[in-house]
């Protein structure tokens, strides 16, 4: 077990991958941020507490105490955050779970994965150059790829959800959610035979 300070110890660190603001809000990017809603519905926590430049929640998810992060840091900067939580509660990577939208799969697809690299993501990158390498599970939401070759990939992942897009990616979320219990409780390899 790993012993934080004041507060109480926590096993897990769950990072939720999005950017701040209404601008942001329902955009292929946010799938992270989308997640952590579904979070705080199914387990009826609030991941509102300013903490390491995140919205963060301790909660308790299938009998482990679980610390919850939506860095308020912008994308790409989410590994700064991510390090001070790490370094705070001594919980080392592999007990770190990063849940973000991914390009290359349909919307609505979700893939689980042990490790790997940044496959393009920016707040991917950022985690692995400032956090110790790829050695973390995360959870990946697909968003599709732009519709047409040569389309800027910076406005294809900030721009809005469709009606249907929206509908697919939120019921990503939901099992997203599940998924992530899964892996804390039953560990990486059952949750990706079950979800992959």
């Amino acid at each position: 077990m790993f012993f934080g300070r004041r507060d109480a110890a926590v096993s897990w660190i769950v990072v939720f991958l999005g950017n701040p603001g209404a601008r942001y809000e329902n955009t292929r990017h946010n799938a992270g941020f989308m997640t952590a809603d579904a979070v705080e519905k199914d387990f009826k926590t609030k991941i509102s507490r300013v903490k390491f430049s995140s919205l963060t929640s301790v909660t308790t998810l299938c009998g482990q105490r679980v610390f919850l992060m939506k860095p308020q840091t912008y994308m790409n900067l989410s590994g700064g955050a991510l390090r001070q939580a790490m370094h705070f509660y001594r919980v080392p990577l592999s007990k770190v779970i990063v849940v973000s939208d991914d390009v290359a799969m349909p919307a609505g697809k979700l893939r689980i994965r042990r490790s790997g690299s940044a496959g393009g993501h920016n707040g991917l990158k950022d985690i692995i150059g400032k956090c110790g390498g790829e050695g973390f599970p995360r959870i990946k939401i697909g968003v599709g790829s732009p519709p047409r070759e040569g389309n800027d990939m910076a406005d294809w992942v900030l721009s809005k959800l469709s009606g249907d897009e929206k509908k697919l990616i939120t019921d990503a979320a939901e099992r997203a959610v599940k998924a992530l219990a899964m892996i804390i409780s039953d560990g990486i390899d059952t949750a990706m035979g079950e979800y992959n």
